[in-house]
C-alpha cells in the first residue's frame, strides 16, 4: 500500500524551466488525460490505451489531484504530465524507503515525444522534490521501453534491479539525493 505524498506547500507556485510551465492539474486539463489514457501508443509500454468511455467514468474532475503531480505545458499548450508520489509497497521493486519509495510517473502525448521536454520537466520535478525530502527517487519502466530507459539515465538513475511485472520484464532505477 502506497502512503499518501506529504507536502505543506501545495499547490506550490508554478515552476517555470527554460520552456515549460509547469502547474498544479485543473479541471481544463481532464480531456488531455482521457487522451493520454486512451491513446494506444501512448500506452504501448503500459499495457495499451483504455477504452475511452470506461476512463471517462472513472476520471476525477480534476484528474491526478494531488500533491507531487504537475501538468507540463510549452506556450499554453499541454505536453504531458509528471510526477512525484509514493511507490505502493505492494508491488516490486525496493529502494528501502519506509513506507514507499518516492517514484517519478510520467506520459507525454506523442506530438511531445522527442523535445527534451520530459528531461526538463523531470529535473525540474526532481529538484522540487529534493527541497521536499530527503531521500531516493525511483523509477520503473518497461525494459524494452529504451526511451524512458534514456531518460531516466539522463535525469540520473541508475539501475537497481530488474524483475518481472503486468507480463513484461520491468527496469527499476534509483536516483540517491
Amino acid at each position: 500500500m502506497a502512503l499518501p505524498l506529504l507536502v505543506d506547500d501545495w499547490p506550490p507556485e508554478p515552476i517555470r524551466t527554460a520552456r515549460l510551465l509547469l502547474r498544479a492539474p485543473e479541471a481544463r486539463d481532464r480531456e488531455h488525460f482521457l487522451d493520454l489514457g486512451s491513446d494506444d501508443v501512448v500506452n504501448h509500454h503500459l499495457g495499451g490505451g483504455r477504452d475511452r468511455a470506461e476512463l471517462d467514468a472513472e476520471l476525477p474532475r480534476v484528474p491526478a489531484d494531488r500533491p507531487g503531480q504537475f501538468v507540463m505545458e510549452h506556450d499554453d499548450r499541454f505536453v504531458g504530465w509528471m510526477g512525484i508520489g509514493r511507490r505502493d509497497t505492494a508491488r516490486p521493486g525496493r529502494a528501502g524507503t519506509p513506507g514507499g519509495d518516492l517514484e517519478l510517473s510520467y506520459v507525454l502525448p506523442e506530438s511531445a515525444w522527442g523535445h527534451g521536454y520530459a528531461t526538463e520537466a523531470g529535473s525540474a520535478v526532481l529538484a522540487w522534490a529534493a527541497e521536499r525530502f530527503d531521500e531516493p527517487v525511483v523509477v520503473c519502466t518497461q525494459s524494452a521501453n529504451t526511451r524512458s530507459r534514456a531518460l531516466a539515465v539522463r535525469l540520473g538513475f541508475a539501475e537497481l534491479e530488474r524483475f518481472e511485472e503486468l507480463g513484461a520484464e520491468q527496469w527499476y532505477g534509483v536516483r540517491r539525493p
